[in-house]
C-alpha cells in the first residue's frame, strides 16, 4: 500500500466491483483513456480479476471516506516500443465525480517515486491521447518530457488515435534528469 496526504493507493479486491462499476461506466471517463464504459457489475468484476489484479496495479481510495476514486499502475510489460527491461508505463484515471481535485497528480506522484526508489527503474513512460488535456497536465506536472506521437488502433474501441508518449527518467540516471517530487 501507499499513502499520500489524501490518498490511499491499495490493492484491488473483489469486492470492490460495485464501486468500479459506478465510477467506469461514465461515458467521460474510460473513452478517453482507450476503453468503453463498463456495462455491468459482472463486467466489473471480471476486469478487476482479469485485468487490475496484477504487480503494481492500485486501486485509489480517499483516505478520509475510503470511497474508490480512480486507478493507477505501473505496466512492466510493452511500457513503448522504447522501452527496456528496467522501464515501465504509468496509467490512471479518476472517476468523473472527483476530477478537478488534483488526485490524478497526487497518486501519480506516489506511484512514480515508488517505481523509482524501490522497483529500481531507470525510467517511466506515460501517454495520452490526443484531447485528453487532464491527462496531459497530469504528466506535465510531474516532468514528464515528450518523446514521439503516434496513430495506432484502440482496439477496446475500434478506432484510431494519436497517442503522444511521454518519457520520464530516475533522478539516478545521469543524462539530464528531472528531479521527482
Amino acid at each position: 500500500m501507499l499513502e499520500t496526504d489524501r490518498l490511499l493507493l491499495r490493492s484491488w479486491r473483489e469486492d470492490d466491483a460495485d464501486a468500479l462499476f459506478e465510477l467506469a461506466r461514465d461515458p467521460r471517463v474510460g473513452p478517453a483513456a482507450g476503453w468503453p464504459p463498463h456495462r455491468s457489475v459482472e463486467e466489473s468484476a471480471g476486469i478487476i480479476h482479469n485485468v487490475l489484479m496484477m504487480p503494481d496495479s492500485f486501486a485509489i481510495v480517499e483516505r478520509t471516506t475510503g470511497a474508490l476514486v480512480g486507478a493507477i499502475a505501473l505496466k512492466h510489460e510493452d511500457a513503448s516500443e522504447m522501452a527496456g527491461i528496467d522501464e515501465a508505463e504509468l496509467g490512471y484515471w479518476i472517476g468523473a465525480t472527483h476530477w478537478g481535485l488534483g488526485y490524478a497528480t497526487e497518486a501519480a506522484r506516489a506511484v512514480v517515486a515508488y517505481g523509482f526508489d524501490e522497483l529500481g527503474l531507470i525510467s517511466i513512460w506515460a501517454g495520452y491521447y490526443g484531447g485528453n488535456e487532464r491527462s496531459r497536465r497530469v504528466q506535465e506536472k510531474l516532468g514528464f518530457v515528450f518523446q514521439y506521437r503516434v496513430e495506432r488502433e484502440v482496439e477496446l474501441l475500434g478506432e484510431r488515435r494519436v497517442e503522444y508518449c511521454q518519457r520520464l527518467l530516475s533522478r539516478q540516471d545521469g543524462a539530464g534528469c528531472k528531479l521527482v517530487g
